[in-house]
């Protein structure tokens, strides 16, 4: 399993911490290439310079902004020479409230720009050099938010992950006869970041009914998202296009 991506050019969005991290250096370990977007310059800096700085590149941008992702995408095609993978990790909630009475337009807007649009401007602005290359791999990050009703998530959380399954789908169908293959991953409750404080500061009565919804009886480990992410971008899953993969322990069965 090792070595998958020798020779390959990765982008990761959102890729300076959490699972974003953790999959820029599961990539390097294999053999890629990888660069980093991401809004948190001071995380950038720290990630890359733990890194060879021949095979990784790390650059501010926001994703909601199509001019701010042509413009580093085509950095990275000039500096790496194309662009084999696309994990599109930029997303999440991001700090907007969960209850629907705190939810406000500008909480509505974030969160669809950053996970619809930028998920959108990200695969749009690296197709035409993976088309050049003869093909590709696209993973979008949707979430079991957005595949059932949770109560950890609000209504704009889930509307985004939502969208993104959408989008996955009619994107693998539109890309699929140039080589590129477009699939999205649905995490369950993976704790980085303020879930991990929101799952700590729980009772320990409310922290068991998380767990008792859960067959597998445990909160997963990251790299329990990481190697799913890897089998999406890897020539492993190379007969499987707008798919989506549920890693949620068995707390969503979806038909």
């Amino acid at each position: 399993m090792k070595n998958r991506f020798d020779g390959k050019v990765a982008l990761v969005t959102g890729g300076a911490g959490g699972i974003g991290a953790e999959i820029v250096l599961a990539l390097i370990e294999e053999g890629a290439t990888v660069s980093i977007f991401d809004t948190n310059s001071e995380a950038i800096t720290n990630l890359v310079s733990t890194l060879d700085g021949k095979k990784a590149l790390g650059k501010v941008v926001n994703v909601r902004s199509q001019e701010s992702v042509e413009e580093a995408v085509a950095q990275v095609i000039s500096k790496f020479g194309g662009i084999d993978i696309l994990i599109a990790a930029a997303g999440g909630s991001l700090g907007t409230p969960r209850d629907l009475d705190y939810i406000s337009a500008e909480d509505l807007d974030l969160v669809i720009d950053v996970n619809i649009k930028g998920t959108f401007h990200c695969a749009k602005a690296v197709i035409p050099a993976m088309k050049s290359r003869g093909g590709g791999s696209i993973v979008t990050f949707s979430s079991i938010g957005g595949r059932s009703a949770s109560p950890v998530t609000g209504v704009a959380y889930a509307a985004a992950k939502a969208g993104i399954i959408g989008l996955t789908r009619r994107l693998a169908r539109e890309v699929g006869g140039d080589g590129i293959r477009v699939n999205s991953i649905a995490p369950g409750l993976f704790l980085t970041g303020r879930l991990q404080g929101m799952f700590d500061a729980m009772s320990p009565a409310e922290q068991k009914e998380v767990l008792d919804g859960i067959p597998l009886k445990r909160m997963p480990r990251i790299e329990e998202c990481v190697e799913p992410v890897l089998f999406l971008a890897s020539e492993a899953s190379s007969y499987i296009t707008g798919a989506v993969l549920d890693v949620n322990g068995g707390r969503l069965m979806a038909n």
